[in-house]
């Protein structure tokens, strides 16, 4: 926590601690969470004497999955690194009335849904042809996919990031309890998990994410080996789509940006730093 010259709070930072590693190295890790700080404050110091302060500490590796503009603005001068891809959100459409519909329910829960959503229903009826059911476009037909459940998936994913030189390092059921606590949010719906196979039954890929019929499905985490890419993102997309969901989001990652682009009706926004 940072406090102000008052003697009052002016901001504080959350921090989860991980163990990742670097070609084998062992590293220790600060994923940084809330940072927020007194919006009544006039001197704006918060936010770069907290991370001054984290850089002080233990850690190696200092990372976040997002940052707002703000943060970004005193982050990058510390020497913070943007990624830019991982920057972009990605959102997949397909029922567009049903799922602007869920956006407003979720904005304004009092909205009458008997007004809304037969209103989509018939727009999206009519715009059938044109966000038609997704076509499979991997180039392999060998494959197929199915669900599994959290256990398989904490057991699975370690082995789908052998490939990267930086990775987390999960030890001792960490990540069984990581996905656990995922488990509890719910606000898109319970949280599943698939995975996909060939003919011999060797995982090639696996993807969870949190959806619902008539909601929007929201991707948590997606990995895949070698060139298997196209084949998982294929499955989770139909897994959401037999589901009922109206349309899936998340955010990108170098190694399937190419897939995402084969895809129609996929739109791409700035999802934070």
């Amino acid at each position: 926590v940072q406090i102000n010259r008052q003697g009052r709070l002016g901001g504080f930072l959350g921090v989860l601690k991980a163990r990742y590693e670097l070609n084998g190295a062992p590293l220790n890790a600060a994923i940084i969470g809330p940072l927020m700080a007194d919006p009544g404050a006039d001197d704006g110091s918060a936010g770069p004497q907290l991370l001054r302060a984290l850089h002080q500490g233990e850690f190696d590796l200092q990372l976040t999955d997002s940052a707002n503009r703000t943060s970004l603005a005193f982050a990058r001068p510390m020497k913070y690194q943007l990624l830019p891809v991982h920057c972009l959100g990605w959102t997949y459409v397909f029922r567009p009335a049903a799922m602007a519909a869920s956006a407003l329910h979720r904005k304004w829960p009092g909205l009458p849904r008997l007004v809304l959503d037969p209103c989509a229903r018939a727009f999206d009826a009519l715009a059938k042809k044109r966000f038609e059911p997704p076509v499979l476009h991997s180039s392999s037909h060998r494959t197929h996919r199915e669900p599994i459940d959290a256990v398989q998936f904490a057991e699975k994913l370690p082995t789908l990031l052998s490939g990267y030189a930086l990775r987390p390092s999960w030890k001792d059921g960490e990540l069984a309890r990581l996905l656990a606590l995922a488990a509890e949010k719910r606000a898109d719906g319970p949280l599943h998990f698939g995975g996909t196979y060939d003919e011999t039954g060797k995982m090639l890929g696996c993807y969870a994410f949190y959806g619902q019929a008539g909601g929007v499905a929201n991707l948590l985490q997606i990995q895949a080996s070698g060139l298997h890419w196209g084949a998982t993102l294929d499955a989770l997309v139909a897994a959401a789509w037999e589901m009922g969901c109206v349309g899936i989001t998340g955010q990108t990652q170098t190694k399937f940006i190419p897939q995402l682009f084969g895809y129609k009706n996929v739109f791409f926004r700035y999802a934070g730093g």
